[in-house]
This record gives structure tokens, C-alpha cells and sequence, in this order.
């Protein structure tokens, strides 16, 4: 039987991070901010990074696109994504869960046009 991908995706990274050193589990409200400014950073780099892989610069006509590189840096993303979520005590489940409630609220917004912000509508995430 094959695990389920996402909880093994979290189980791989958990081991990663501790591997080099991070353990989530338990952090303080210091520690979650440092960590969370630190992963926030690395996701902006992987981001550069990934527009990198794309031709953006108009003006130059060297610049090919980089597809293999663009899904690397796609899954740099996922790292620091999940490790973000372990910081916040999330698990698989719980992103899971939460996932199926931001896209119900996501739905209702373009079913009413969403011309105006409802800060309240996810507040039940």
C-alpha cells in the first residue's frame, strides 16, 4: 500500500530539519518567529530563483526558459513551505483541512464577484 504523499512529504521533511538541527515540535513564540522569518526569506530566494528560470527580462534576448531548473526550485518551495507549517504545529492533516476551507472561502469570493474584503471569512481556518 502506497503512504499517503502529503503525510509522507511532512514525515521526510520533519526528519530533514532535525537532521540539520530544527526541531518544530514545541518552539516558543520566539523561536516560531525566527524560524518563520527565516523560512519566509528562503521562499523569497527560491522564488528569485525561480524567476530566474523564466525569461522575464524583455530587453534581453538571451534568456531561455528553464523549465527543468523551475520545477527544482518548485520543490525548494515545498521544503520550506511544509517546514513553515510544522513551526505552526500544522500537520499534513491539518494543511489538508484547511486547504478544503480556504478553497470553499475562495469559491464564494468569485461566486460574488469579490469586490469587496471580508476580513471574517476565514476566520474559521
Amino acid at each position: 500500500m502506497q503512504p499517503d504523499q502529503l503525510r509522507e512529504l511532512f514525515r521526510m521533511q520533519q526528519a530533514l530539519n532535525e537532521r540539520i538541527g530544527v526541531n518544530t515540535a514545541g518552539m516558543g513564540e520566539e523561536e516560531k518567529t525566527r524560524w518563520l522569518l527565516n523560512y519566509t526569506r528562503a521562499m523569497q530566494q527560491e522564488l528569485a530563483e525561480l524567476t530566474d528560470s523564466v525569461p522575464w527580462k524583455w530587453w534581453a534576448k538571451y534568456q531561455k526558459f528553464d523549465e527543468q531548473n523551475a520545477r527544482v526550485e518548485v520543490v525548494d518551495l515545498f521544503h520550506f513551505l511544509i517546514s513553515m507549517a510544522q513551526v505552526l504545529g500544522m500537520s499534513a492533516d491539518d494543511v489538508f483541512a484547511a486547504y478544503i476551507k480556504k478553497n470553499e472561502v475562495n469559491f464564494k469570493r468569485q461566486e460574488t464577484g469579490y469586490k469587496e474584503k471580508d476580513h471574517a471569512d476565514s476566520k474559521h481556518i
